[in-house]
Parts: C-alpha cells; structure tokens; sequence
C-alpha cells in the first residue's frame, strides 16, 4: 500500500466512511458516517503519501519502536495519533491494521 487511491480504497471498505477533503486537495481524510470523526488522514509530504491514524496510547511507542516510517503524528496530539510513511519501510498488513485500529478507535 504506497499510493492514496489504495489507503483510501481500503479505508472506505471498513464501514460506513466516507472521503472528505475539508483542507487543500493534497489532504484527504475518511470520516465515519455516524459521527463524522476522521479515523484516517491522507497526504503527499516530500514527494511520498503520509498517513495519520489514531492508536491507543499504549500502542504508539509500539509502532513507533518497530518501524522506522512511524513516528508522532504530523500536527496532531502526539500521545494519540501516529503519521505512517508509505515508502515501504512498513509492511503492508502492519499498515492496515493500524488503519483498522484507528476506525475501531473512532467506532463508538
């Protein structure tokens, strides 16, 4: 997973989302319909997708701690959110599990 269509894709597939865009077209977001909170940020930064999802306190240092592409989210509260850097130093199904994690996480 390395291209916005296939975070976006994925992420519309894990309920009722939908694709919002409430910044500049570089930044998509997908919301949960219920209650509008946004489980994924998408954006180009330095020429690669970036995405934040939002984890479990307890579970940001893990992610942070095995893959050098996670890291404190970008403009985000830190302690609950974490920026992925899909250059393929993540692999993909660790990818889309901190995506099902952040719409789990959003999903009450």
């Amino acid at each position: 997973m390395r291209t916005k269509e296939e975070v976006l894709r994925f992420a519309l597939s894990l309920g009722d989302a939908y694709q919002d865009a409430p910044f500049d077209g570089n930044w998509q977001l997908v919301r949960l319909r219920k209650n509008r909170r946004t489980f994924v940020f998408v954006y180009d930064r330095e020429g690669t997708v970036w995405i934040n999802v939002k984890c479990r306190p307890e579970m940001a240092g893990f992610w942070r701690e095995g893959f050098d592409g996670v890291m404190p989210a970008y403009h985000m509260n830190k302690k609950h959110w974490n920026t992925v850097i899909l250059d393929g130093s993540v692999p993909e199904d660790a990818v889309k599990q901190m995506i099902e994690d952040s719409f789990e996480l959003v999903d009450r």
